[in-house]
């Protein structure tokens, strides 16, 4: 007996990574992330290497069910390692281990909001050739087909999610036509950012039945139309049972350089995203505040009449790293906890 094994991994192209992935053929039946053998790929075809030494290698970290291909076959999420098992330079996954593993006690969790376009012919799907649609208002949330484009796509993927297991926790149209989001999470760092990835490969793969490409592009069409965000939902314990620690965490992301540090990490073309339009803040300035959607990082109203919960972070682009925008918001949120001891 055999199964087919899908090896996906994230490559080095800058300034945003893109997703490979290739077919192993295992014989046996599927028994676990342990008992995937590690497997190797030409790093000069991936900007990973240089033709005179290109063997990278691939080791499986996270797998699930195979939702297009069936039956017993999986996918495979994989860090890319040098030869010597070190990670490779490109692999940011490996810096995340070891900030989730030194805040593990704290139980960070995030949930990101994963927004997306839908493109047809070099076209946003739903806007006529050469020309542009109604302006925005309907779009959102909305329903018929005069507002509505690329839905089949997004149920198909939706349904591939969940039988592969992602924890996906809801979709929705965007504000722009052809726009839409899907949601990851609550999970914890690594679990999240891997799914995310995993969403993201199926996102590309299902709407290739439909003869569509999916872009995360920051700002997909340029003038007065949304951009495409990747708000990011993070708590911590202490933010979960109490609302001093939820402003500690807003305080400190806010704090020196932390503003631009994550800004400059937060994924390519972000300066033409964070304008302080179109439910964004500007993004050389940095804000907290309830309920709103023009500042930096939103607290949720109900987490203020509770006392407690989470906040969001809304500047990092569609196209962010999910292992680096997860990787920074615990460091610098749990460092500050820590520092209050508030955990």
């Amino acid at each position: 007996m055999t199964f087919k094994a899908e090896y996906i991994w994230i490559d080095g192209t800058e300034p945003t990574a893109k997703l490979r992935s290739k077919t192993k053929i295992i014989a046996g039946e599927p028994a676990g992330l342990d008992a995937l053998p590690i497997w190797g790929f030409d790093g000069s075809s991936t900007n990973q290497a240089e033709g005179h030494s290109s063997d990278r290698v691939l080791q499986p970290v996270f797998t699930c069910p195979d939702p297009i291909r069936g039956g017993d076959d999986v996918l495979v999420l994989c860090e890319v390692l040098n030869i010597d098992m070190t990670p490779h330079e490109s692999n940011t996954r490996a810096a995340l281990r070891e900030v989730a593993e030194k805040f593990a006690a704290q139980e960070p969790i995030f949930g990101i909001e994963q927004e997306y376009t839908f493109f047809q012919d070099g076209t946003p799907l739903g806007f006529p050739k050469g020309g542009f649609p109604a302006p925005q208002g309907g779009y959102y949330c909305g329903v018929g087909a005069d507002e509505i484009f690329g839905r089949d796509i997004v149920e198909a993927h939706l349904e591939n999610c969940l039988t592969a297991g992602l924890g996906i926790s809801g979709i929705n149209a965007e504000v722009m036509p052809g726009q839409w989001e899907f949601q990851v999470g609550p999970l914890a760092p690594l679990e999240v950012a891997d799914q995310l990835w995993v969403a993201r490969w199926l996102l590309y793969r299902t709407a290739e039945d439909f003869d569509v490409a999916a872009t995360l592009d920051p700002k997909p069409a340029k003038g007065d139309w949304n951009g495409a965000g990747a708000h990011t939902n993070f708590s911590t314990k202490a933010m979960r049972e109490g609302y001093d620690a939820i402003i500690t965490a807003c305080e400190s992301l806010g704090e020196g350089s932390k503003p631009l540090d994550h800004v400059k990490n937060y994924g390519a073309g972000i300066d033409d995203r964070l304008t302080g339009l179109h439910e964004t803040a500007p993004w050389n300035e940095y804000s907290y505040g309830v309920s709103n959607r023009g500042a930096s990082v939103r607290i949720p109203w109900q987490v203020e009449k509770d006392g407690k919960g989470y906040i969001e972070d809304r500047r990092p682009n569609a196209n962010v790293d999910p292992y680096v925008v997860t990787r920074l918001i615990v460091d610098t949120c749990c460092t500050a906890l820590d520092k209050a001891g508030q955990v």
